[in-house]
């Protein structure tokens, strides 16, 4: 089987995917497209004939694209089971599995850069605005995850013995904290999981700063 990752160093769904191929043992090959504002390869042509939404992560695999991270997850946890990205038991599944998703759907959309974008160019919002509309998402969602957290075992991971969708999901979203310089000190559970996990090889071979297009 033939893996290509459209990816970008700094994008967090990029960054998920690379870690669950990490996780899984999966090789892929790593096409770099830049979403640098002086680049924006990823509203050329060539790309937007690989994803019309001209959105990254996309793979292809053996020449059928994919898009949508969490779309990819299902695809890459159906594809190559083990190790589980989910915990058996359905409770379990659903609770991570919502877990993954108040980071993907309420707190990552929010400070998206395109939408970043459309406050300060289209609504005029000043770094001010958008410093304070990208720490209230964050916080809002941390807050919740936070406790969600607490109610969990004291284990080194969310939902089993090893990390898996809450993590591939977490990890991302705590990098995106600190670059826009969010107070992570209220959430002390999370920040335990995201040091259990950055030991570990797969995520270190997916962070940002290992990618071949980091400058």
């Amino acid at each position: 089987m033939d893996l290509k990752l459209y990816t970008y160093w700094r994008s967090s769904a990029a960054y998920r995917v690379r870690i669950a191929l990490n996780l899984k043992g999966v090789a892929y090959e790593s096409i770099p497209v830049s979403l640098a504002p002086a680049v924006l390869a990823h509203r050329e042509s060539a790309y937007r004939a690989v994803n019309p939404q001209m959105r990254l992560p996309s793979l292809d695999v053996d020449g059928d694209v994919l898009i949508q991270s969490m779309a990819i997850l299902e695809w890459i946890e159906e594809s190559f089971p083990e190790p589980a990205l989910l915990p058996a038991d359905p409770i379990l599944r659903a609770q991570a599995r919502a877990f993954a998703q108040l980071i993907v759907s309420d707190i990552h959309p929010l400070q998206n850069s395109s939408i970043l974008g459309i406050l300060r160019n289209e609504y005029e919002v000043s770094d001010a605005g958008v410093r304070r509309w990208v720490h209230g998402a964050m916080q809002r969602g941390f807050e919740a995850l936070e406790a969600l957290a607490a109610n969990l075992p004291a284990d080194p991971f969310l939902f089993g013995g090893h990390p898996g969708l809450a993590e591939i999901c977490l990890v991302p979203q705590l990098y995106n904290a600190r670059r826009f310089d969010v107070d992570l000190s209220p959430y002390p559970r999370l920040l335990a999981v995201d040091g259990a996990v950055s030991e570990l090889g797969a995520f270190k071979a997916a962070h940002p700063d290992m990618q071949p297009d980091a400058p």
